[in-house]
């Protein structure tokens, strides 16, 4: 079965004139694969916990983004030998662009639509033998200081522009549904109550 780890815990503190944010990367391990979810844009701090289990971005077999806000994107490119899976429904190997295939991630990784934080919003549902993790990009998030709490309704300010409450509601409600661990794009691991 797979295994999933946090390697950098997301972050997100609204300030006066913008926001300082980087999102949660977790790193899996599947089928011989090592996969890592949303790079975020904290270079030091990613390049750490990579150097900490050991790996250089030339490790990396797959990097897989939830959406396309820079939070969660920017560091996409340092892994020079990975392919990418992406939001299009497309996976990147450098310049060559393909269908994404079913199971490419392995058996134990499914990938699910999940829009209303943005339209092309993606996750995934991972089995592992703690049970199944949700790793859900923004689908749920927290600000610093915040208390995390389950709610399909709270509204998501970020990115006013490109929220659609109603499917984020369902993609919310989808992802409850099958995990019984959220790993959000901000904040800590939460345990869903079944």
């Amino acid at each position: 079965m797979a295994e999933v780890k946090v390697l950098v815990k997301g972050y997100a503190k609204e300030l006066k004139n913008g926001w300082l944010a980087c999102s949660t990367s977790t790193l899996i391990k599947s089928n011989n694969k090592l996969i890592l979810t949303d790079p975020g844009c904290n270079r030091k701090k990613l390049l750490e916990a990579l150097n900490k289990e050991g790996l250089r971005t030339g490790d990396i077999n797959f990097v897989f983004l939830t959406h396309g806000h820079i939070d969660h994107s920017l560091l996409a490119g340092i892994f020079e030998n990975a392919k990418f899976i992406t939001f299009e429904g497309l996976m990147y190997d450098k310049d060559l662009q393909l269908e994404l295939k079913d199971n490419i991630l392995g058996p134990d990784i499914e990938i699910i639509e999940t829009p209303g934080h943005c339209i092309e919003h993606i996750s995934l549902i991972v089995k592992t033998k703690k049970g199944k993790y949700a790793l859900s990009g923004d689908v749920f998030w927290w600000v610093e200081g915040e208390k995390q709490i389950i709610d399909i309704n709270k509204e998501d300010s970020a990115h006013p522009a490109e929220v659609n409450m109603a499917k984020l509601k369902e993609s919310r409600k989808k992802i409850l549904k099958l995990a019984d661990y959220i790993i959000p794009g901000h904040g800590d691991i939460y345990k869903v109550k079944k």
